[in-house]
């Protein structure tokens, strides 16, 4: 199985970066590729830059996540919604191909350091994601990032860490049927 992880920000330290590619290396005999959102920044979307073609970037973007058998999000939530580099990096994204996200399974995650573990940006691309065809497999939210997740444990609350195990279990289950 070929997993991407990838988090929804460009912060060098990202917890997102780190929890997705966390959460990637669960998954049993899986081969995981990690992206990095700041490797895909490119010029803010308008249809004037479009006319001038679509930069390679955003090509290069969507030609990986085809090729993965899973991608392991984890977004990154800035006023309550997708951090401006992924907003404009999904923009692209939908003019290259207009079902952006069809035939591409998904584990949604998200977390931050507060309490809601970016529940904001979880329900905007709940919401968002099936609109460009994304098959979302399952989700999981992570709140409070400092205090419950250790860099060489993981999440240090073991009811948390039993449900990400049983999605992680249940997502495994459903592509290798």
């Amino acid at each position: 199985m070929n997993i991407i992880a990838f988090g929804a920000s460009t912060r060098k330290e990202s917890i997102n970066q780190q929890f997705a590619e966390h959460v990637a290396k669960l998954f049993q005999g899986a081969e995981v590729a990690t992206l990095l959102l700041s490797d895909y920044e490119c010029a803010i979307y308008s249809e004037d830059r479009e006319t001038e073609g679509i930069p390679s970037v955003v090509i290069d973007f969507m030609e990986k996540l085809k090729r993965a058998d899973l991608v392991v999000l984890s977004l990154a939530e800035h006023n309550g919604s997708y951090t401006a580099a992924f907003k404009n990096l999904l923009d692209w994204c939908s003019r290259y191909q207009q079902k952006t996200f069809e035939n591409i399974r998904f584990f949604l995650l998200s977390t931050s350091p507060g309490p809601r573990g970016g529940m904001g940006v979880m329900t905007a691309a709940l919401e968002r994601f099936p609109r460009h065809q994304a098959e979302i497999l399952d989700h999981f939210s992570l709140p409070n990032f400092q205090q419950k997740f250790h860099p060489d444990k993981g999440i240090t609350n073991e009811v948390l860490c039993l449900s990400l195990h049983e999605k992680i279990q249940q997502i495994q289950q459903s592509l290798t049927a």
